[in-house]
């Protein structure tokens, strides 16, 4: 064989490593990822299966559950007339929308101690999210109303606005 063919083979061998490496690293990292969204009453009827996987639940932030320590919270989901405790200790600190009846995204894994340990943790208000009222003031302005503009607005002789 010669020292031309030796390199291709040394090379060629060499990429075969690199590329089955990337593929198990793309794979692994895909794998770690993967997170499944599932209802608390889906949780519920999981099996094992629950406890293998990594999770998204949603639900509820029942009142009065929450207990703070830092970053480590601690608090009750609901849906309907199941519950779910749920132990977050994730690096950042609890969104400000999350407080008692928000709607809350739970991210983690379930334990066979019955707790599901979030690692991440998203929260809405569902009042601030929700449309608005028909006949509802936004800013002050009926929507049938037209709103003024700057040259619309006139001064009284007390120099107020009108």
């Amino acid at each position: 064989m010669s020292s031309q063919g030796n390199t291709y083979l040394k090379f060629g061998g060499a990429t075969a490593v690199i590329l089955l490496l990337l593929g198990y690293l793309a794979y692994t990292g895909v794998q770690d990822s993967k997170s499944y969204y599932v209802t608390i009453k889906e949780l519920h009827k999981m099996g094992d299966g629950a406890y293998a996987k990594r999770l998204r639940v949603a639900g509820n932030v029942q009142p009065g559950s929450i207990k703070r320590v830092g970053t480590h919270v601690q608090f009750v989901l609901m849906e309907e007339d199941q519950t779910l405790h749920v132990d977050y200790t994730g690096t950042e600190a609890p969104p400000d929308t999350f407080k008692d009846d928000s709607q809350a995204l739970a991210d983690g894994r379930f334990d066979r101690d019955g707790v599901f340990h979030a690692k991440q943790l998203q929260a809405k208000c569902a009042s601030k999210y929700a449309p608005q009222q028909p006949g509802a003031r936004a800013n002050g302005v009926r929507p049938s109303e037209p709103a003024k503009s700057m040259t619309q607005v006139q001064t009284n002789p007390a120099g107020t606005a009108n």
